[in-house]
């Protein structure tokens, strides 16, 4: 799969079928995730696979009672060694951090995508809770997680803005050309000297 057709082609699946997901393909999430981009190379992320059907049902519990989480075959939980991050970085360090799991987190759904699984990024839940109920740690931050599973819905596409509305060239306030709206990503390289030139 292309990787502009995987980005664009991604929804957020909360309802799954009644099947477990495969181990080589947990292993390949999980991959992809490790190679996420990380400030300095700090490599502060790390992974709780939730399987058990009871710590499911807590987790669901500590995110507002998110229902797709109890029901999923499994959740990641992504969590960010602040600790780390902040001897390497004492200024930025925790934002580095939550860049990198940011990172890792996209990955993680769109190599699901890519597997034909299922994901949702839950970002709403109590820290506290979910460190605790899966033993984390003081020096991790639980920062996202993600339930994944086999599909059993095919939501609609969301609406996203025009590029021509959210994008400006050299300084905020002055808008990139329209051409940008009419070339696919795929072919800017192509059209690039086009475009040069028809920049007011």
């Amino acid at each position: 799969m292309d990787v502009l057709e995987a980005i664009t082609s991604r929804v957020s699946i909360t309802s799954y079928r009644d099947t477990g997901v495969d181990r080589p393909k947990v292993a390949r999430l999980l991959e992809a995730a490790r190679w996420a981009p990380s400030a300095g190379n700090m490599q502060v992320s790390e992974y709780v696979i939730v399987e058990d059907e009871e710590l499911l049902e807590k987790l669901s519990e500590y995110a507002h009672n998110q229902s797709h989480i109890r029901e999923a075959p499994f959740a990641l939980v992504i969590l960010a060694d602040i600790e780390k991050a902040e001897r390497n970085y004492p200024e930025r360090g925790e934002l580095y951090a939550l860049q990198e799991t940011a990172a890792a987190m996209q990955n993680v759904l769109l190599e699901a995508h890519n597997q034909g699984l299922g994901a949702a990024w839950v970002g709403s839940f109590d820290e506290e809770q979910v460190g605790a109920l899966l033993e984390v740690p003081e020096r991790l931050r639980p920062v996202s997680i993600v339930t994944v599973g086999h599909p059993d819905e095919k939501p609609e596409q969301p609406h996203k803005y025009d590029i021509t509305n959210i994008t400006y060239q050299n300084k905020y306030g002055k808008r990139v050309h329209p051409m940008y709206e009419k070339v696919t990503w795929k072919g800017l390289r192509h059209y690039g000297k086009k475009l040069k030139k028809m920049m007011p």
